[in-house]
């Protein structure tokens, strides 16, 4: 797998490819694989500082479709199995992610937690679209933080 992965990242080396490039790594990002999109988001601004916006709004695109992408698996999950043993903690988790309701899926932009969150919030049947739109937003705030942030650190 990792071979494969390397070859995948080579074909899609930037600039050739450019906002493509952005996109498959970000969609790719968000689901459990693991894999940052952060540096081909700054690769490219850096290489193209005038593609800021259209770089920002294309991650956030391919990121909150790879998030969609995990609700629908949790809730596919959630179909597939008739029952589920859970732990104390899974239970506390589970409450936690009730209690919240699509508004969870804002927290979709952490490490680790983030994209777990989005299969959860499927598994438990939480509504779609507005989910969608708090990944996307959270997923968008953090594109532009993350990038503005980086091109503040290194200018130039």
């Amino acid at each position: 797998m990792e071979i494969w992965l390397n070859q995948l990242l080579q074909w899609l080396a930037l600039p050739q490819h450019g906002l493509g490039t952005v996109f498959v790594v970000s969609f790719i990002s968000a689901t459990l694989l693991p894999m940052g999109s952060e540096p081909a988001v700054f690769g490219l601004v850096k290489l193209n500082p005038e593609l800021f916006w259209p770089v920002i709004g294309v991650a956030t695109a391919g990121n909150t479709l790879g998030g969609m992408l995990s609700w629908w698996m949790g809730w596919g999950t959630h179909q597939a199995v008739d029952r589920w043993k859970q732990s104390s903690s899974d239970r506390q988790a589970l409450k936690w992610l009730e209690k919240l309701g699509p508004k969870a899926c804002l927290l979709s932009w952490l490490p680790v937690v983030g994209d777990p969150i989005c299969a959860v919030a499927g598994w438990l049947k939480m509504p779609f679209w507005p989910c969608t739109l708090y990944m996307a937003t959270g997923k968008f705030v953090r594109y532009l933080v993350m990038t503005a942030l980086l091109l503040w650190v290194f200018p130039g």
